[in-house]
């Protein structure tokens, strides 16, 4: 099972599954994985403040 890691800027928000992510963040577990996608580090680095965006990364 694949766990994500989602901060925003430097800071940690959450790990666990994209379910348990989903939870505490309150979206659904979609948006979780769509995060670590390229697609979405490309628009997310093009954005005025990326230091503010909440990004995700794949860590098992």
């Amino acid at each position: 099972m694949r766990e994500y890691a989602v901060y925003k800027g430097e800071e940690l928000l959450v790990i666990g599954t994209a379910e348990e992510c989903a939870d505490a963040l309150k979206v659904r577990p979609e948006y979780i994985r769509w995060l670590t996608t390229p697609t979405a580090k490309r628009r997310l680095s093009k954005r005025k403040n990326p230091e503010k965006c909440v990004v995700g990364d794949v860590i098992s």
